[in-house]
C-alpha cells in the first residue's frame, strides 16, 4: 500500500427536492383542494475518522463525491424522501481545509470523529403550504435549495508525542526499533526511511508514549533537496523533538556543524516548530573512545547552548536508552499534568500547533511555486527526486 498524506477532493451535497403541485381528486369531492407535499432535504457530506486507514491514496483516484438529492413532494401531502448522506472515511489525524478560503474546517483527531463538510439543500414547499382563505387552489410551489459544493484539501498528519529529527543515517529508525515494537526498514544507505513510522514506547503498565520517525533532512531541504521538507509537517503535533546526530558519519562531517545546518532547515520550514522543546541525542557513541566522547560533550556544551538536555546513546550497544526513555516519559507526564491543572495551557498548545501547521503549509506552497517556476524557465531543480509521493510505498510487518 502506498502512503499519501495529502489529497484534494470536491464534495457536493444533495439538492433539496422541489415542492409537489397536486390537487385532491376523488369521486364525490369536486373541490378537494391542494395536497402537494414538501420535497425531501438533500443529503449532506461528512468525513469520519477510521482507525483502519493510514493513507489518503483512495482520494487520489476518486476525487469527486456527492450526496443524494431529495425527492420531490408527492400527492396526498406526502413528503419526498430525504437524500442519503455521504460519509467518507479518512485516517485519524486528518486536517480538513477549504481550498477556496484556506480556512481549516476541522481536525479529526479521535476514532469516530465526524465532521460535516457540505450541508444538504433545504426542501421545497408544496402547494398545500400556500392555501389561504382567498386562494383555495394555489398552484405555487418552491424549488429546493442547492446543496453546498466545496473543494477540500485533506492533510494527514500522524499523531505522536515525540518526533525524531536528523539527517539520513543518523540512526532514527534504529532508535525507534530499539525502544519500541516498531520494525521500520533499516539499512546503511541514505533515505532508507521514505515515509513516517510510528512506534509505541511502553515503560510499564499505563506509562507509554508514541514516537514518530520521519525521513531524514539534508542541507538545502528547504529548497527541495533530498526528500524536501514536506514530511516535517508530521512533527507539528508532537510535544517534544529529539534531534538525533551521528557522531561518526560516513562522510566524516563534524557533528556540531550538522546540528547547525539542520537547525537552519527547521527554522526555514517553521519558526514555531524550531522553537519547540528539543533535546540533542548523540548516537553511535560506541564508535568513540571515552576521551573522544568527553571532548565532544564539552564542545556541544559550549557551541550548542540552545539545547537544555544532551544525551549520549548507542542503539546497537543499548547504551543510554533506558535513561532517555524514562526522561521523555517524565517530561511528557509533567506537560499533561500542567494542561490538566491549567486548561489555558492546553489552549495555548493548540494555538501553537495551528501556527506551526499554517507556517508549514506556507513553506510547502512556496517550495511548490519555486519548482513550478524552475520547470517553466527550464532551470534544474535542486531536488532530483519527484515531489509527488505516489511512488512511495509503505511496508507493513507483523510485530
Amino acid at each position: 500500500m502506498k502512503f499519501v498524506d495529502e489529497a484534494i477532493i470536491s464534495v457536493t451535497a444533495g439538492k433539496g427536492g422541489k415542492g409537489g403541485l397536486s390537487f385532491r381528486r376523488e369521486k364525490y369531492i369536486p373541490r378537494g383542494g391542494p395536497d402537494g407535499g414538501d420535497g425531501g432535504d438533500g443529503g449532506s457530506v461528512y468525513l469520519q475518522a477510521d482507525e483502519s486507514l493510514n493513507t489518503l491514496i483512495d482520494f487520489r483516484y476518486q476525487p469527486r463525491y456527492a450526496a443524494e438529492s431529495g425527492q420531490s413532494g408527492q400527492p396526498k401531502n406526502c413528503t419526498g424522501h430525504a437524500g442519503a448522506d455521504k460519509t467518507l472515511m479518512v485516517p485519524v489525524g486528518t486536517t480538513v481545509i477549504d481550498e477556496a478560503t484556506d480556512e481549516t474546517l476541522g481536525d479529526l483527531l479521535n476514532i469516530g470523529d465526524r465532521l460535516k463538510v457540505a450541508q444538504g439543500g433545504f426542501h421545497g414547499l408544496g402547494n398545500t403550504r400556500f392555501k389561504s382563505s382567498t386562494n383555495r387552489a394555489p398552484r405555487q410551489t418552491t424549488p429546493g435549495s442547492a446543496g453546498e459544493s466545496r473543494k477540500l484539501r485533506l492533510e494527514l498528519k500522524i499523531l505522536a508525542d515525540v518526533g525524531l529529527l536528523g539527517m539520513p543515517n543518523a540512526g532514527k529508525s534504529s532508535l525507534i526499533t530499539a525502544i519500541s515494537a516498531a520494525k521500520p526498514k533499516i539499512a546503511d544507505y541514505p533515505f532508507t526511511t521514505l515515509v513516517p513510522n510510528l512506534g509505541v514506547v511502553s515503560l510499564e503498565a499505563y506509562r507509554s508514549f508514541v514516537m514518530a520517525d520521519i525521513p531524514g533532512l539534508i542541507p538545502g531541504a528547504a529548497e527541495g533537496a533530498g526528500l524536501g521538507i514536506r514530511f516535517l509537517k508530521h512533527l507539528t503535533r508532537t510535544r517534544l523533538l529529539l534531534h538525533l546526530v551521528d557522531v561518526m558519519p560516513l562522510d566524516e562531517a563534524d557533528p556540531v556543524d550538522a546540528v547547525d545546518l539542520l537547525d537552519d532547515e527547521l527554522t526555514a520550514f517553521s519558526h514555531s516548530l524550531a522553537n519547540r522543546p528539543r533535546w540533542l541525542v548523540l548516537n553511535k557513541i560506541d564508535l568513540l573512545s571515552e576521551q573522544q566522547l568527553s571532548d565532544l560533550l564539552a564542545r556541544v556544551a559550549i557551541e550548542l547552548p540552545q539545547y537544555d538536555r544532551v544525551y549520549a546513546i548507542s542503539t546497537v550497544a543499548k547504551r543510554g536508552l533506558k535513561a532517555l526513555s524514562g526522561d521523555i516519559m517524565t517530561s511528557l507526564e509533567q506537560l499533561w499534568q500542567d494542561e490538566q491543572d491549567e486548561p489555558e495551557n492546553l489552549l495555548k498548545e493548540l494555538e501553537t500547533q495551528q501556527a506551526m501547521q499554517q507556517e508549514g503549509r506556507n513553506s510547502i506552497a512556496e517550495l511548490a511555486e519555486r519548482r513550478a517556476e524552475q520547470r517553466r524557465t527550464g532551470a534544474s531543480s535542486a531536488d532530483p527526486i519527484d515531489d509527488d509521493d505516489s511512488d512511495v510505498e509503505v511496508e507493513y510487518t507483523k510485530e
